[in-house]
């Protein structure tokens, strides 16, 4: 299956490379370019599930919470090279970014999470956490997110919600330095905090039984080829963007549909993977690996977007829209304090999963009804 997938992947790869330039070229016949969308998106989602696959496979090997964090990781970049062909494809997406990062804020924390709460509460009425880890991650996010999408519409350098060349530069920076702290926190002296209780200590007997030089090479030659396979599923996602972005671009100006949804779209294909992965978790009642699954996929959305799409804009002399819509920011801010209340105990119910997924319909509805 895994070999199948890849070749599929690569013969897309080369197909696009060979002829892409004339069939893009043809985009006004509808058919022809529904045929091509869905082409493409087939490829980009098979991928996607396999690097869940692989990553999923490294988690075994890695335990927690690398083995999660190497997953969010690979979907972000996954993210950020859709979210960068799109900017340099159509020279005119100032909000792209911004949109993009909010649809994953608000999909990931109040619809993934919102569903995953309520089918786990249905099913195992209470589901524990360790709530440390899940202060971590609200910690970073808040102040992240804030910093993102709420502060560039209250400076007074620049209008619309945009960043002087200063701000964006040091914004970046800070962004960067920030999140780089929470990944020395989350994989060294506190990664105990993004681990089920006792779940450490089981990990560790469990390594003693496997000590061993047959173990040991065992255990480095298959993280090494998981890995490679990872990249190998990564890669074509990578390179099949710009083609994906060129017909997601075209499609929405010829639709004339809302510009927030070029945002969503990214976000649902990059995250859908992940998003069963999580809910996959939460039904065998493994609620931190959801935890670590979907704040870790907001906190790395806005650690690693932000600075790349300023980047983008810095180089290419494009305009980047930050600061969110006030319904939007209103939206946001509703969600983080319903985020902070909900894993602000030790237990979750079904109540949260019902809240959070009704905030995410007003969202839904809101893009096209603004």
């Amino acid at each position: 299956m895994g070999m199948a997938r890849l070749a599929v992947a690569w013969a897309t790869v080369g197909a696009f490379a060979w002829f892409g330039k004339d069939w893009l070229g043809d985009l006004d016949r509808p058919l022809w370019a529904l045929a091509l969308f869905a082409w493409l998106l087939v490829a980009i989602f098979w991928c996607a599930f396999g690097v869940v696959h692989e990553a999923e496979e490294l988690a075994d090997l890695l335990g927690e919470p690398l083995g999660t964090l190497v997953l969010t990781l690979s979907i972000v970049v996954i993210e950020v090279a859709l979210v960068s062909a799109v900017m340099l494809g159509a020279k005119d997406a100032p909000t792209l970014g911004r949109d993009t990062m909010f649809a994953v804020l608000m999909i990931v924390l109040n619809g993934v999470v919102g569903l995953g709460l309520l089918v786990g509460g249905l099913r195992h009425h209470q589901q524990s956490y360790n709530l440390q880890g899940a202060s971590a991650f609200l910690s970073v996010i808040i102040p992240l997110s804030t910093l993102a999408l709420i502060i560039p519409n209250f400076t007074t350098s620049t209008r619309d919600g945009t960043l002087t060349t200063l701000q964006a530069v040091t914004f970046s920076g800070f962004t960067l330095a920030l999140y780089g702290v929470f990944l020395l926190i989350q994989t060294g002296r506190h990664s105990d905090f993004f681990q089920e209780e006792g779940h450490a200590a089981r990990g560790r007997a469990a390594g003693a039984e496997r000590e061993g030089p047959e173990g040991e090479t065992a255990s480095a030659g298959s993280i090494i080829r998981h890995t490679i396979l990872l990249i190998a599923n990564i890669l074509p996602i990578v390179l099949l963007s710009k083609s994906l972005a060129t017909i997601l671009d075209h499609g929405i100006a010829a639709l004339g549909a809302p510009s927030a949804l070029s945002g969503v779209l990214i976000a649902a294909i990059v995250f859908t993977p992940e998003a069963i992965s999580a809910l996959k978790a939460i039904a065998r009642n493994e609620l931190q690996r959801a935890i670590n699954l979907c704040l870790g996929a907001a906190t790395s959305t806005i650690g690693l977007t932000v600075p790349a799409v300023l980047a983008v804009g810095l180089i290419t002399g494009q305009t980047v829209v930050l600061g969110l819509k006030p319904t939007e920011m209103t939206l946001l801010a509703v969600t983080l304090i319903l985020s902070t209340l909900t894993f602000s105990g030790l237990r979750t119910t079904v109540l949260e999963g019902a809240v959070h997924l009704i905030v995410f319909f007003v969202y839904l509805v809101l893009i096209f009804s603004p």
